[in-house]
């Protein structure tokens, strides 16, 4: 058995990088690790919320958001900006909403005690990829979050567009490429399926 934790992200337009992190947050479950699952730009909203505290005393789930999402400026075609007005708060690039930024930093604080504590074999960072395409953490911090992890410590990163320098420090990277979504048929998102 190896001793060496590896860095993975799950990225990309298709659905699947929350729920591959949580198959294997319930693998390492299953083989006696312990887990801290930290969900990004996420409120206690989804149905995992409901079952993963239960499920076993190794795993520690924990949500740095708030019930609204974000977007920059110019990010999307405006038709597409148009169904998010009244669910979202929409920011100039490099101007985030500060209360957010500072939601954002505590975050990054717990996952830099997950990495180098010694408590935990598998830390998650569900969206942090999505912090940091939004602006609302540096690369430079995530930077120093893979550098300060503990060599045992397996880390997993998930959401949309992670860029090159991500990218190329990982140890592994799976795309979640949209071929197809009932999306586009003007299906919403589900309970216990998509939330």
């Amino acid at each position: 058995m190896t001793t060496k934790g590896y860095v993975q992200v799950y990225t990309g337009n298709g659905k699947g990088k929350t729920t591959a992190a949580i198959g294997l947050a319930v693998r390492a479950l299953g083989a006696g690790k312990r887990v801290m699952f930290l969900q990004f730009m996420k409120a206690k909203v989804y149905s995992e919320h409901k079952i993963l505290p239960g499920i076993s005393p190794n795993l520690t789930l924990e949500t740095v958001g708030k019930p609204f999402f974000v977007v920059k400026e110019g990010s999307m075609p405006e038709e597409e900006l148009a169904k998010w007005r009244d669910k979202a708060v929409i920011f100039p690039p490099g101007q985030p909403p500060r209360e957010y930024v500072e939601l954002i930093e505590k975050g990054i604080e717990r996952a830099r005690e997950a990495l180098t504590g010694g408590e935990y074999d598998l830390v998650v960072l569900d969206e942090i990829n999505v912090a940091l395409y939004f602006g609302l953490v540096s690369w430079e911090q995530v930077e120093a979050l893979i550098d300060s992890r503990a060599e045992k410590v397996e880390l997993v990163m998930t959401g949309r567009g992670a860029g090159p320098e991500l990218i190329e420090k990982a140890d592994l990277v799976t795309e979640m490429r949209e071929i197809k979504h009932y999306y586009m048929q003007g299906v919403e998102a589900r309970k216990g399926i998509e939330n």
